[in-house]
């Protein structure tokens, strides 16, 4: 299968929640559109030190992970990112890989986005078709 990327919307989910309580206008929201390439061998959102920055989240934690070459080194864990694809939408932390060439969209906010990948058509595709269907447990 080959590399594709789609765009999505990342935003500081924060600052959306500020905008909520009527702390801050919707214009001050840090957020950003980039192209991202699904992964379904990454568990979550995977950006990079710039990209954090612009986005001003803040560090959680670290994690152990492995990259697709092999690597295992300890990786900062942000606070949570509102995703956004079309007209799906999930908040999750990121992953940073501080020089990290691509960002990945990993499995995680595919599951929770009711997203999957169509290999043959290199597109993101509705799990239960156009409108994402939202299991509460």
């Amino acid at each position: 299968m080959s590399v594709f990327r789609e765009e999505i919307t990342l935003a500081n989910a924060r600052d959306v929640g500020n905008v909520m309580d009527g702390l801050i206008p919707d214009t001050k929201v840090r957020k950003m559109t980039i192209e991202a390439m699904p992964d379904t061998g990454a568990w979550t959102l995977v950006i990079n030190e710039e990209i954090r920055q612009k986005l001003g989240l803040a560090i959680l934690e670290t994690s152990e992970s492995t990259l697709a070459d092999g690597k295992t080194d300890t990786y900062e864990v942000t606070e949570g990112v509102q995703i956004r694809w079309k007209n799906r939408s999930t908040i999750l932390p990121a992953v940073v890989v501080p020089d990290g060439k691509y960002i990945l969209l990993g499995a995680l906010p595919l599951e929770a986005m009711d997203l999957m990948v169509d290999p043959v058509h290199q597109q993101l595709v509705g799990v239960h078709g156009a409108e994402p269907l939202h299991v509460l447990c």
